[in-house]
């Protein structure tokens, strides 16, 4: 009895003490004061050419490959079995922010994913790279590359959803292959050093490369809106490969099927990275392609590529990834350097000029994230004065 009188009398006060609250009328805003502004990450405000005191820093492939805590949780597991465990995803993606604090979580996939998922047979072979098992050479051969159905990519959407839940404040970069590099994958068969066969392709049937790359840029823009509509807030487009074109075959063959990808990102409200290697000279036209921000290797400076592109477009790069291993005083001077070449553009994210190699120690990326936080905003301010 005496713990029923004492659960009834707490009740009775709790009953109280929700009507004594209800009873007070809620803070009136004032409509002339407006709301404090909400801080913009700074890898978006830096995409969209709104730098402020932070230099944002993420890495290609920074999920995975040279995280001794990716290997243990990948263990015994193939890429693509583990790209489709959106568990599995959200902790490989986590686990660089956590020991890095970058400014940005870039999505654990592979650009082929899609391209399994809309009934391409293929497999990720270590130490290879994407095998097609029936390469598509021939217009019957196109018959085999469908439209994506977003339900086929639903554990990537769920990945994202988990990752959005985990993130806050901090951007989840999403990203897809551009229509050249998947169409390489599909018509070689796998990587290529040549990529003879793709230019044959594009060059002797125009009509048919034309039809391929429509279809891959559909597909593309399809998986990027599934991981936009998921929660991604910035997506890039990688097109490693496209350095391998002449500017008048990428301008001709090419770019308009990168653009109809970019184009789909940006109008559902996303900023856009188009990135590639060896694309010196196709800068200007991967700018006109229609990215918030284009990816630059290490064969130029920053500057000089701001200079090519224009001022309607930030820049992102582009610390050779060869130098990781140099001794860390070496290291650190080489991203002095392209910090001080960055701050000559209208916006600046720190990265490399490509992925991540595997044999990185960590420790190196961790000092590169902080010297990029510390000694940015001095080293930006220098240049400018």
């Amino acid at each position: 009895m005496l713990t029923l009188r004492c659960r009834t009398h707490t009740d009775e006060a709790r009953r109280a003490a929700r009507e004594k609250i209800q009873s007070v009328p809620a803070p009136q805003t004032d409509p002339a004061v407006p709301a404090p502004p909400a801080v913009e990450p700074a890898l978006l405000a830096a995409a969209g050419r709104r730098q402020g005191d932070r230099l944002p820093v993420w890495f290609m492939r920074q999920a995975g490959r040279s995280l001794p805590e990716y290997h243990q949780v990948r263990a015994g597991l193939g890429m693509l079995e583990t790209c489709a465990r959106p568990e599995l995803v959200t902790e490989i993606t986590l686990q660089p922010v956590r020991r890095y604090g970058v400014d940005g979580a870039v999505l654990y996939s592979d650009i082929v994913v899609p391209l399994r998922a809309v009934g391409i047979g293929l497999e990720i072979k270590p130490g290879v790279g994407p095998v097609i098992e029936e390469p598509i050479r021939t217009r019957a051969d196109l018959d085999r590359l469908q439209p994506l159905d977003p339900a086929a990519v639903e554990p990537v959407a769920e990945a994202v959803r988990l990752l959005v839940a985990e993130l806050g404040d901090t951007p989840l970069i999403g990203f897809a292959g551009a229509p050249f590099t998947l169409a390489s994958y599909l018509v070689e068969g796998g990587p290529s050093k040549d990529y003879a066969r793709t230019k044959a392709l594009m060059v002797g049937d125009p009509e048919l490369w034309h039809d391929l790359c429509e279809r891959i840029a559909g597909i593309a823009a399809d998986f990027l809106a599934v991981q936009i509509g998921a929660g991604a807030r910035i997506v890039q487009l990688f097109d490693s490969w496209v350095g391998s074109l002449s500017l008048a075959d990428y301008r001709g063959s090419v770019a308009e099927h990168s653009a109809r990808v970019l184009a789909r990102a940006r109008g559902l409200g996303v900023p856009t990275i188009h990135f590639g290697v060896g694309t010196g000279e196709l800068l200007p036209a991967m700018a006109e392609a229609g990215a918030d921000v284009v990816g630059v290797d290490w064969r130029i400076p920053l500057a000089e590529a701001s200079r090519r592109i224009g001022p309607d477009h930030a820049v992102q790069g582009n610390l050779d990834p060869a130098l990781l291993g140099a001794p860390w005083p070496v290291v650190a001077d080489r991203v002095r350097a392209v910090i001080r070449s960055g701050a000559q553009t209208p916006g600046h994210i720190f990265n490399l000029g490509h992925g991540v190699p595997p044999t990185t120690d960590p420790d190196v990326l961790a000092k590169i994230v902080d010297l990029v936080h510390t000694e940015g905003p001095a080293l930006r301010s220098e240049v400018a004065r």
